[in-house]
């Protein structure tokens, strides 16, 4: 925990009372390293001792409280992601789609339009396409934020496993999340709409037996929640941890939800990775928050799979099915509170007179931040009307 107060001496620094006992050590010193360095706008430092003024040339005696300088360094921070998440909209909904127009007008069979997220043309043009155009989504935006933040890459992702049972309670709790928020869902999501592109070019989709939709599965489900959580869990958590891991994990997960621009996915995708990201504090590792994510696409997966099947045993199937998810929930969460009473997972906290609201009200309001989530909120008003 860290607390503004100071000690016996009158010296605060935010830095050195930062609880890094979360950790391991190797993360820690890097992520301690990255913050002290001087030319680091990003990093949230700041050292005083209360009985002593500070001169700077050209300013003279300074007197900088600890909330100027934390409000400071979240708008830098709040600026960059702003324009991480305008990078990932702007291609989701505009690039990408002038992208397949052009590839549609030189003579190749793949077409869309504005008004829609589908793709739809040949299997062989669809299926590359939605694989390449998903990874240049989230990669621009993740290598924008590695190389503005300049955080070392053993600071950036946590790699080190150090509690195998918190892997099995966030997989558990994903497992209750994910059914939890789909009992009152219609499933029309671009997932089904992809399922049923594949089904209508004459492929059995439920017998794997394409190799077109093999490929975008395998995207979808694998490759597409591990470079997600590299921007998510990963470029973008290490930074916000400074003032804490619950601002982080909720600044983080509410991004992930906004960057959906669905009113449906908002709600699951903003506690699967709420899910992921105290799974990956628990267990010390970013392979916590990938499985998390992996989770839900195999579980989407799988009840869009059910619910295109047309014939009366369906609505059984698919009850049956969610029945199963919940029970094997229920005993890895049970299994992983037993854990539980040998090794609670402890979150770096961060207390100051800037309360935990002011402070989301802060991040949230930074431009283009704020102008990027009014976007997305817009954008998923006008999908949930048409």
């Amino acid at each position: 925990m860290i607390d503004e107060k100071t000690d016996k001496k009158g010296i605060i620094n935010v830095i050195d009372e930062f609880d890094y006992s979360t950790q391991n050590d190797e993360y820690n010193e890097k992520f301690r390293s990255w913050r002290k360095r001087r030319d680091n706008i990003y990093a949230f430092k700041f050292e005083k001792n209360e009985r002593e003024s500070i001169y700077v040339d050209g300013r003279g005696f300074i007197d900088d409280s600890l909330e100027y300088v934390e409000k400071k360094t979240l708008s830098n921070i709040f600026f960059v992601l702003g324009i991480a998440a305008l990078m990932w909209i702007v291609f989701d909904d505009l690039i990408s789609k002038i992208i397949v127009s052009l590839m549609s007008f030189i003579g190749i069979d793949i077409h869309t339009n504005f008004s829609t997220s589908i793709i739809y043309g040949g299997c062989h043009e669809v299926a590359l396409t939605l694989v390449i155009l998903g990874i240049m989504k989230s990669v621009i935006p993740m290598m924008y934020l590695h190389f503005k933040f300049k955080v070392p890459f053993k600071a950036e992702i946590m790699g080190k496993m150090n509690n195998t049972s918190a892997l099995v309670g966030a997989i558990s709790l994903a497992f209750l999340v994910c059914v939890g928020t789909s009992v009152s869902t219609a499933y029309s999501t671009e997932s089904k709409e992809i399922v049923t592109f594949f089904a209508s070019s004459g492929a059995d989709v439920a017998l794997w037996n394409q190799f077109e939709f093999v490929l975008y599965t395998v995207f979808d489900v694998i490759v597409s929640p591990i470079i997600a959580q590299l921007l998510f869990c990963g470029a973008a958590f290490t930074v916000l941890r400074q003032f804490g891991d619950p601002f982080a994990m909720i600044i983080t997960s509410f991004t992930a939800a906004l960057l959906t621009q669905d009113f449906r996915l908002m709600p699951v995708i903003f506690f699967i990775t709420l899910v992921g990201c105290y799974g990956m504090l628990s267990s010390g590792s970013i392979f916590t928050a990938i499985s998390v994510n992996v989770v839900y696409k195999m579980y989407t997966l799988a009840l869009t799979l059910i619910e295109t099947d047309s014939s009366d045993n369906m609505p059984l199937m698919r009850n049956l099915f969610m029945a199963s998810v919940v029970v094997l929930g229920s005993v890895g969460l049970a299994f992983y509170r037993m854990s539980l009473k040998k090794r609670r997972t402890k979150l770096a906290v961060y207390v100051s007179d800037m309360t935990f609201g002011k402070r989301i009200i802060q991040a949230a309001k930074t431009f283009p931040y704020s102008a990027v989530a009014i976007l997305c909120v817009i954008y998923a008003a006008i999908k949930a009307v048409l």
